[in-house]
């Protein structure tokens, strides 16, 4: 049994289309999944990532078109035939809501799939707290508690904790993996995190 780290924000696209697999791959072997939601706006500045606004629109269609949608016919996770109406919407309550169950000793493997899905399947808002708390009702979590917390100091520490952590180790979107130290980047390599549970990769960069 191993533990995986799972750096991710809850309003990825991308890590909505792998989470369903993420979680049958964990599961199969009764592996850990060590859930580190960050803020991948403050992260993608920090390492040097390319701005959305100097993309061009080829580029925009191709990753965010394109290749969203093939991704979801291949998952098997339905999305919207267009950006989420809220997808420029600040991302932190939605974060901080996660890490704030995890506070509390809650499993949230169901929880975050849920937002990401209510998020591109059915365009909410996962920057209004009411939105969220309905959602942590669909998957059984009583999200009063959370909402206390949500906001307090030692959320927004842990919260800030996990993205000094991803700058620090280069993590370079969402959703990215951690197995044993080994970074797999994209849910494109979901294939790689599966075949690294039964057996870890051998050839490493000597640095």
């Amino acid at each position: 049994m191993a533990e995986i780290e799972y750096f991710y924000a809850a309003y990825s696209g991308y890590a909505y289309l792998g989470s369903k697999k993420f979680m049958e791959i964990t599961a199969q072997g009764d592996h850990t999944i060590n859930h580190k939601p960050f803020d991948l706006r403050v992260s993608m500045d920090a390492i040097g990532g390319q701005p959305l606004r100097e993309r061009t629109e080829d580029n925009l269609e191709y990753f965010f078109g394109r290749e969203l949608e093939r991704w979801s016919e291949f998952r098997d996770a339905p999305i919207l035939k267009r950006s989420p109406t809220y997808h420029g919407n600040s991302i932190t309550p939605s974060n901080t809501m996660l890490i704030a169950a995890l506070v509390k000793g809650i499993n949230i493997d169901k929880f975050a799939h849920e937002m990401m899905e209510q998020h591109w399947a059915h365009d909410c808002d996962l920057a209004n707290v009411n939105t969220l708390a309905s959602i942590a009702r669909q998957v059984g979590i009583d999200p009063s508690p959370l909402l206390e917390i949500a906001s307090s100091q030692e959320v927004l520490k842990i919260y800030e904790e996990n993205t000094r952590e991803a700058i620090k180790r280069s993590v370079f979107g969402s959703p990215t993996y951690f197995i044993d130290g080994d970074m797999f980047y994209g849910q494109d390599h979901l294939e790689l995190v599966e075949r690294a549970l039964i057996e870890p990769f051998s050839q490493r960069i000597q640095k």
